[in-house]
């Protein structure tokens, strides 16, 4: 199979002037997550849910904090893509992702942009199909977060892994799962980026009697219970790969968390699918 076999077309692009907020808009409208960035006819950059989302940290400086209308997708956007032709095969694609840590790559023919390969279009691959390994023969270890962990924290585990992390209870069993997708597209973005977890000073409406004045209001901090999708997906470590992907398939989702005798062994994600492909 090679690229036009599984690419996405027609695309949806962005201008670099474009706002963050109406790329996010696209993504959401769209269930995509990424779109490359044109101007002019010529492909720049590509914007994902992972730039979106990573600049939802508080401790950033003050710019980054500011509400999504106002940024420009070309401040956070990646320039100069790593581009392939029609004709490029499946496999060596899913190498390009893994040795180049990225999540998709243009289809550019006569330097026009015709489509686009994503990490969820690999997964329609015959070689993917042929994989005959199990769930514990894939999997890696999965970083983990309490569910009361601020969102900073959690930001930071994320892109210090470069992965999802899961957020476990008390005692240790899941509670739930944050990807990018749950950063980027958090229902309560003006939150994270605005005011949250600071003292806020605010005027009192004015009572009959005139008397009115200032107080202070404490703006809740955003946790990880606050962004986790739950309930988590699990399979044994013993189940076989194709029973897995179809579990993914049915649920939407793109990894699943192995359990052994109700303890957590590891987690296998499509990321990991995509590197049998590439050996």
């Amino acid at each position: 199979m090679y690229a036009r076999d599984v690419m996405i077309s027609p695309i949806f692009v962005v201008d670099p002037d474009a706002t963050v907020a109406h790329a996010r808009n696209l993504m959401v409208r769209h269930k995509i997550s990424r779109l490359p960035v044109m101007e002019d006819g010529r492909l720049v950059g590509i914007i994902t849910k992972k730039d979106i989302a990573y600049r939802l940290r508080q401790g950033e400086p003050a710019w980054r904090r500011r509400p999504l209308d106002r940024i420009p997708v070309g401040a956070l956007m990646t320039e100069c893509p790593l581009v392939v032709a029609p004709d490029t095969g499946v496999r060596e694609i899913a190498r390009m992702f893994v040795d180049r840590n990225i999540s998709c790559v243009p289809v550019v023919e006569d330097g026009e942009v015709t489509g686009i390969v994503t990490k969820t279009d690999l997964m329609k691959s015959a070689l993917v199909r042929a994989l005959s390994c199990t769930a514990g023969d894939v999997m890696e270890d999965v970083a983990t977060v309490s569910r009361y962990h601020s969102i900073d924290h959690v930001i930071g585990v994320m892109s210090e892994r470069n992965d999802k992390v899961l957020v476990t209870d008390d005692d240790g069993t899941p509670a739930g799962i944050i990807t990018e997708t749950n950063l980027a597209f958090y229902e309560d973005e003006p939150k994270v980026s605005g005011v949250v977890g600071k003292d806020v000073t605010i005027r009192r409406r004015e009572k009959a009697d005139g008397l009115g004045g200032q107080g202070l209001m404490v703006i809740p901090s955003v946790t990880a219970e606050d962004l986790m999708t739950s309930p988590v997906i699990t399979v044994p470590a013993d189940t076989p790969l194709p029973d897995a992907l179809a579990l993914m398939e049915k649920h939407h989702v793109n990894s699943l968390v192995v359990m052994e005798d109700n303890t957590i062994s590891g987690i296998i994600k499509r990321d990991d699918i995509i590197k049998e492909v590439a050996k």
